[in-house]
């Protein structure tokens, strides 16, 4: 993981650059997100934002929700939800305890982490549909959103709700599929009971998965193809992994 400052700064420069490229043309569909314009995409992600502030305020889940739409429009709606976010973030601690969906880790750090790692996935979208350059993802922060994405949504939504993932896990044997995103590595393995996700673990799968950490993080969460990256081993594997990846983070 990384520390608190280093979050919070890499969350501005990453929010700065999904309200430009949602300023350019709010009628721009995402590619990345079929069916949604930028317009959409800068709501939900200032709805994201209000939802985790308000969640902090009230140590509970907001209800009822969603908010009404913002008359005054979606980038609105981000510059107030984002303020909000940073001004709830500037009263607690990292340390502090706050309700999330993660039972692991009930604090105000999980939601620094969430919301920093949230808003570089899709300010890649939102750069995607403007038709601006994809700003590289730094590989800390790419690395460390690959372990988030197998640990926090993978491994903890297969292992707490396994009946919901249906034959994906239920056909599952165990062989594992090594992933490595630049000089990190994690071991993934789907049982029927759920996934186990094994970091630091160099030792080989019956798949395999590697490349750059941006180009890694990209592809688990299904915002490129893979042409960047290297497979081995079987492929039926990955396939798996990627239908598992679908479901745990809807």
């Amino acid at each position: 993981m990384l520390n608190t400052v280093r979050y919070l700064t890499l969350l501005e420069e990453d929010h700065r650059r999904l309200r430009a490229a949602g300023a350019a043309d709010l009628a721009a569909p995402v590619p990345s997100c079929p069916g949604w314009t930028l317009a959409d995409l800068v709501d939900h992600v200032g709805e994201v934002y209000l939802h985790k502030a308000e969640t902090m305020r009230l140590g509970a889940w907001p209800e009822p929700w969603p908010p009404e739409p913002d008359p005054a429009g979606p980038l609105h709606r981000l510059d107030r939800a984002y303020a909000e976010l940073r001004a709830e973030f500037a009263a607690r601690e990292p340390g502090e305890a706050a309700l999330t969906w993660y039972d692991p880790d009930q604090t105000v750090g999980f939601w620094i982490r969430r919301m920093a790692l949230e808003t570089v996935v899709h300010r890649v979208d939102a750069e995607l549909a403007a038709g601006t350059p994809v700003t590289p993802v730094p590989d800390d922060l790419a690395s460390d959103g690959v372990d988030e994405i197998l640990t926090v949504m993978l491994a903890y939504e297969t292992t707490t709700s396994a009946a919901e993932f249906g034959d994906g896990l239920a056909e599952a044997d165990g062989r594992p599929v090594s992933i490595a995103a630049g000089e990190e590595r994690w071991l993934v393995r789907a049982t029927p009971a759920g996934v186990e996700v094994a970091r630091g673990e160099h030792a080989s799968g019956a798949a395999s998965v590697a490349g750059a950490p941006q180009d890694v993080l990209l592809w688990l969460w299904g915002r490129q193809d893979g042409a960047a990256l290297t497979f081995g081993g079987d492929g039926t594997l990955v396939e798996r992994l990627r239908r598992l990846l679908k479901e745990s983070t809807q």
